[in-house]
């Protein structure tokens, strides 16, 4: 948290940053998206596949990941929900959020998919809020089995 910021004012600005974030990802502006992140900054989101790591990497990840719409009228959402934020006091910020993914393809009816939980680190650099490393767990891959369980 920034000097003499409240946890409002910081819950209001996780907000916002991820809004941004989340627009150039929805937007193919992915040049913009791997600027929100650290020099250092990490990005795993698919199950299976290592982490991105520098923006330039997360970049290279992202085009790769969004080979497969080429040629496709698709259009994805990411939808961030139920956002807890954590100042840790040492200049770094922990969040977690669920996250929907809306894929609308043409006039097909909007697909939701995957369900995850989003687990950042979030810093801020010269002035500005950035993540240093996400991971995206996907539902589907890490969903308990309840009926074993109970």
């Amino acid at each position: 948290m920034e000097s003499g910021q409240s946890f409002t004012d910081l819950y209001v600005t996780v907000q916002q940053f991820y809004a941004e974030q989340m627009r150039m990802l929805d937007d193919g502006d992915f040049e913009g998206y791997a600027s929100t992140f650290t020099p250092d900054g990490e990005f795993t989101h698919t199950p299976g596949r290592p982490a991105a790591r520098t923006p330039a990497g997360i970049v290279r990840e992202l085009e790769e990941f969004h080979r497969r719409f080429e040629g496709r009228r698709v259009q994805r959402r990411h939808w961030f929900n139920m956002l807890g934020v954590v100042d840790k006091g040492d200049g770094t910020i922990e969040t977690t959020m669920y996250a929907l993914v809306v894929t609308t393809e043409g006039e097909r009816i909007p697909e939701i998919a995957p369900s995850c939980v989003v687990s950042d680190v979030l810093a801020y650099e010269n002035g500005r809020l950035r993540t240093r490393s996400r991971v995206v767990g996907h539902d589907h891959v890490r969903a308990p089995d309840r009926a074993a369980a109970g």
